[in-house]
């Protein structure tokens, strides 16, 4: 049973929309800026979505209390849904992801309690990460099947494994997959704390690299089987063939040098596809920024390839490292890659990573 992409939605520091995105992927027009939305770190540079809260507010028509989370989520989520009416015979279900739900509404709680004692309590009830899969479901009307993944930055391909494999047990019919998470002072104090936040521009595969820069996102696609297919009539964009997990157990915030866990996830999501190694044309790379990653990324791509590794490049120097919507991000810039026969520029690279020289595209 085929699992078949049939919508992509998408909002980013780069644009609000698909076409916006991929605009600015044409043009090499980055998202990275100084921060505007949280006062007390201006200056810092992010992959910031260029609307604050009250415009997005605004323009999703939603009135009682949300966070930025849901308010991004529900935007990229309603593109990819496009309207799609529901069927009796047919069981939809979405799988949303975030990283830290709605912290970015509970840190202005706090900040109230410290300061004045007098919060708004109304606040706390956008806390809980469930509370974005919640809202969007309500709103496009998705009530066979709801569920919230959180596991870090691979939050958004677990939730298109999840996806695809409730299609292919026949649990599901169509299903809407993705992650989503809001730029917070959690976030990226916790970044620099661990001093893998680079001050300046990042530089993904760089020998020069010193880190990441954050950025905030949603990305969503619809799956859907033969049947739905079938009542849809939607037109589909790509096929969901190979995937895979996997853990190194090396460290708590840090990948084996040695690359084996994406050597793993890799090897076994080739093999599940069904296509030789020689078919793959390009790989949109994690390509973080940091030390670490980096190298580990690079290590499991000539585990795989040798010295035939495919074209490959990072999107992060457009959007920054969103979290949990990093792999939903860009798993729908690669579906847009595939339709419009494009690769990606990998921004900022100058010097291979001395262990295994590998050069990304530039262009």
């Amino acid at each position: 049973m085929s699992v078949r992409i049939t919508g992509i939605g998408l909002v980013s520091a780069i644009g609000l929309n698909c076409q916006a995105n991929l605009l600015s992927l044409r043009t090499g027009k980055a998202g990275i800026a100084p921060l505007r939305n949280l006062s007390d770190r201006e200056g810092l540079l992010v992959g910031e979505v260029k609307l604050r809260n009250e415009e997005l507010v605004s323009r999703l028509n939603v009135t009682d209390h949300i966070s930025r989370t849901s308010l991004l989520g529900l935007m990229a989520a309603r593109e990819a849904w496009n309207d799609m009416p529901h069927h009796s015979s047919l069981k939809a279900g979405i799988i949303s992801s975030t990283s830290v739900g709605g912290m970015d509404r509970s840190e202005i709680f706090y900040r109230d309690y410290l300061n004045q004692g007098n919060p708004d309590y109304g606040l706390l009830l956008t806390h809980d990460s469930g509370n974005t899969t919640e809202r969007i479901a309500a709103a496009l009307g998705i009530t066979g099947y709801i569920n919230t993944l959180s596991t870090a930055c691979s939050s958004g391909v677990n939730a298109m494994m999840l996806g695809a494999r409730l299609l292919q047990q026949g649990k599901l019919d169509r299903v809407l997959v993705g992650g989503v998470d809001a730029l917070t002072r959690f976030t990226i104090n916790g970044f620099r704390s661990l001093m893998i936040y680079d001050e300046a521009w990042c530089r993904p595969f760089d020998e020069t690299r010193t880190g990441l820069n954050l950025g905030e996102g949603a990305g969503f696609l619809l799956l859907e089987n033969e049947k739905s297919i079938a009542i849809s009539g939607n037109k589909t964009l790509c096929y969901v063939n190979g995937y895979a997990n996997a853990a190194d157990a090396y460290h708590q915030t840090a990948s084996s040098p040695d690359g084996k866990g994406a050597t793993l996830a890799i090897e076994q999501a080739i093999s599940r596809s069904g296509l030789g190694k020689d078919q793959i044309s390009y790989i949109n790379a994690h390509g973080t920024g940091t030390k670490n990653n980096d190298l580990s990324e690079s290590v499991a791509l000539k585990n795989i390839f040798g010295d035939n590794v495919p074209k490959f490049s990072s999107t992060k120097p457009f959007t920054g490292h969103t979290l949990a919507a990093a792999g939903a991000i860009e798993a729908v810039f690669s579906v847009l890659s595939i339709q419009h026969n494009l690769i990606y520029p990998n921004l900022n690279f100058q010097t291979p990573i001395e262990e295994t020289g590998l050069i990304p595209v530039t262009e």
